[in-house]
Formats: structure tokens, sequence, C-alpha cells
């Protein structure tokens, strides 16, 4: 299962400052981390952005989800990421597993320095860059980042794997292409206008995205998707089907309202992470 988390460059547009926008941020990424969201793309809305547009935006979340023992090398000092000390941790889970010859939790690397001999020097947070054999077929460069699969601390015992970097990638993403993948799985945007979430249609929806994955859209404060998209509200609603039905307008399979009794006015992007992604990852 893959699950992707799409949010619009006018995410951070209703913020006072650069602190506000990136605590906003942090807790986006936050939610994405929590319910183990495997993409978070950001995909232009430039009518929509305000002073923190989309190079802000793609640049702190980013940097949020870069392990802590890379950011420093990562990342050089600039001006979108003075405020990132504001942002909760996301502490991602280890995710280990059998595949690649043996077991081990797997952990994103940095290429410090390319060596002879098909040997390089990888930051991975253990206690100093260590030396490492690069797979046969696999090329990689200095200040790339691998996969490295780390089977023990004491003696150190780790390789380089050729698998997807572990953790949450952040990609500046265009939104047809995204969900047009053939891993995009249940298209989902989320908008008060969609089709109410209730009890009795959870269990085929969560079902749904166990099986195929998902695709989760959201739109910005005050910039919704209808708006985004250019598509009139009330096609998207429709009451509680006891099935998804393909074909919803904007390319999704389904056009959803997570909090459908929902008090306040108007529910953040942030909050909105965590209710509609907390409904979607919902296991039997």
């Amino acid at each position: 299962m893959t699950l992707t988390v799409l949010v619009p460059s006018s995410l951070a547009r209703e913020a006072e400052d650069k602190r506000e926008a990136t605590r906003k941020l942090g807790y986006v990424a936050r939610a994405a981390t929590v319910f183990r969201a495997d993409r978070l793309g950001v995909f232009p809305d430039p009518d929509g952005e305000r002073r923190w547009g989309d190079g802000f935006v793609e640049t702190v979340l980013a940097y949020a989800a870069t392990p802590p023992y890379l950011r420093k090398e990562a990342w050089d000092r600039r001006d979108e990421l003075e405020y990132v000390g504001v942002m909760p941790p996301l502490r991602p889970s280890s995710r280990t597993g059998s595949g690649s010859n043996g077991p081990g939790s797997l952990r994103q690397g940095l290429v410090t320095e390319v060596g002879p001999e098909g040997r390089v020097r990888v930051n991975c947070g253990l206690q100093h860059p260590i030396s490492l054999p690069v797979p046969s077929g696999m090329e990689v460069q200095e200040g790339e980042r691998v996969t490295v699969r780390v089977s023990s601390r004491e003696p150190v015992r780790a390789r380089i794997v050729d698998d997807p970097l572990p953790g949450l990638t952040v990609e500046r993403t265009d939104l047809s292409e995204a969900l047009a993948r053939d891993d995009a799985g249940l298209r989902v945007a989320t908008s008060v206008h969609g089709r109410p979430l209730s009890v009795g249609w959870l269990e085929d929806l969560t079902r749904r995205v166990e099986d195929d994955g998902a695709t989760v859209v959201f739109g910005a404060p005050g910039r919704g998707l209808p708006d985004i998209l250019d598509v009139d509200p009330e096609s998207v609603g429709g009451t509680d089907p006891p099935t998804v039905e393909p074909g919803a307008p904007g390319r999704f399979d389904l056009w959803l309202n997570a909090i459908p009794n929902q008090g306040s006015e108007t529910v953040r992007t942030e909050e909105a992470t965590f209710a509609v992604l907390a409904c979607l990852t919902l296991t039997e």
C-alpha cells in the first residue's frame, strides 16, 4: 500500500509571519509521518500564494522530513529555515524488514565522500561516517542520499541497499501527474463540500485504502480544492454512498468531507490532515 498526501503551494497563505507559517507546515509533516505516508507532495497553486509560496512550502517540508542526523550536512543556512526550531519533531518509527538479503533497520544515509574501489563514506547517523561498498550496478555521487540497512551497531554492520529511501519523501509534483500514477490508489479530494463520512461507509472506504493505497489531496486556508481546481462545489457533494463511485469531478474517485459535523466555521489544513488520515488508515 502506498499513501500519498498532496498539499498546495498556497498552504501557508494566511500565516501572519514566517514563524507561524513554519509551525503550520511542521504539523502537516507530522500528520503525514504519524499515519505513515510514503510521499508528501506540493502541487502548484500560484493564484493562491501570498507571501509564503511554493519554494518556502517545499523547502520547509523537505527539511522537516530529513532525519535530524543529516540536517546539518544536507541543508545550508537558508532564509526559509529561520524558524524550523518551532516545528514538532517527527520521530518516525524505524522500518525493519527481511528484504535485501537479511533483516535490519533501514536508515537514510548521505554520501560524504566517493572513494576508490567502489567504496563511499556515508553518514547514516552512527558515531561517524562509515565506509561502505556500493552495490553492483548502482552509481552514487557525493551529496546523494542512499538507503542503508544497519544490522548491528556494536560492531557496526551496515550496507547500502538499492531500496527507496525510508521515511517520508517530500517532492514538488504536478497534481494531474500525481493522480495518474500507477500507485495512486484511491484518489481522494478533501472538502467541506464533499460526501459526508459516516460509520456505515467507513468500513468499505478503509478496506479500499488498505488494499489499493490512496492519494489524499488537501486545499489551502480560505481556498479549498473546488476553488483551486475551478470545480463547482455543488457537483462534488452527495449523500452517504455504500461504495466508492469513480469518475468524480477533477479526476478523483471521491470528494470526502471527513468532519461532517464540524463545530468550527473553518477547519485548518493541518487539523484536516490529522482528521482525514486517521479515518482512512483505520484497520479492523
